[in-house]
């Protein structure tokens, strides 16, 4: 090395496969940062972001009315993988339809929000067998938060047609920017009606729907997809740099 200066470890790097939406994908920027054991700037974990908001709408594709994201989302992924990032944090639920197919074209694993966050759902409420789910239609259609609420005994109660729509409608009103008192309530009595029909507690299976949405204002608990992704990203890339500080150790 030039000078006799050895190049520094930068550590695990985190990407973000974003831009579905923007305000999504800030939300779970903003909690890893939150959420990282951090005193200075050093202490955080390396992110990079790629923000696509052109991607193509993932529950028009899901119900057959729109083009199908999958080229985007693989083309998108590899320019993370390209950029060294070692795992990737998708944050939109309804995008995991593709997880699957995108998967199988990169060499880094792509972190599954929806088996993370029903796995949280039952490490934090282990008594639960019963959750209701406020999710984009094409993730309701899709059936994947029941597959993966299935694999931890638990069952899905999903919303009736109308207020499935009312849900639709505030997601793509977040998506513009409106997070008024009006999509806050949208959200949450949609919620409570879950509760009402034998939710013990509601998934927030959207993006879009945390930005909108005040846990203490409900009576019942709320399982947030945003955050259970932060938490998943962060205990990787913390593992990942115990495990080479472990190694360094071992070689001195």
């Amino acid at each position: 090395m030039a000078d006799g200066i050895s190049p520094i470890n930068p550590g695990p790097l985190i990407g973000i496969l974003g831009g579905m939406g923007p305000e999504a994908t800030l939300d779970l920027y903003r909690y890893i940062i939150d959420l990282t054991p951090a005193s200075r700037d050093q202490d955080h974990i390396r992110v990079l972001i790629y923000s696509n908001p052109k991607i193509p709408e993932r529950t028009k594709a899901i119900v057959g009315e729109g083009r199908s994201p999958l080229a985007d989302l693989i083309e998108s992924a590899r320019l993370l993988e390209k950029g060294g990032a070692g795992i990737i944090a998708m944050p939109c639920n309804t995008a995991h339809y593709f997880l699957p197919q995108m998967q199988q074209q990169l060499s880094i694993p792509i972190l599954d929000m929806i088996e993370e966050t029903c796995r949280k759902c039952r490490e934090s409420l282990p008594e639960v067998k019963t959750v209701g789910l406020l999710a984009a239609l094409g993730t309701v259609r899709s059936g994947l938060y029941h597959r993966a609420l299935a694999k931890q005994k638990i069952n899905a109660v999903i919303p009736d047609d109308a207020d499935q729509k009312l849900i639709q409608t505030a997601i793509g009103q977040v998506k513009a920017g409106a997070t008024d008192r009006r999509t806050q309530e949208t959200f949450q009595l949609a919620g409570a009606r879950l509760v009402a029909a034998g939710a013990e507690a509601v998934i927030l299976g959207c993006t879009e729907i945390p930005l909108a949405f005040e846990p203490g204002e409900v009576g019942y608990p709320s399982i947030n997809s945003t955050r259970v992704l932060a938490e998943a990203a962060i205990q990787w890339a913390l593992s990942s740099g115990d495990c080479r500080c472990r190694r360094n150790a071992e070689h001195r």
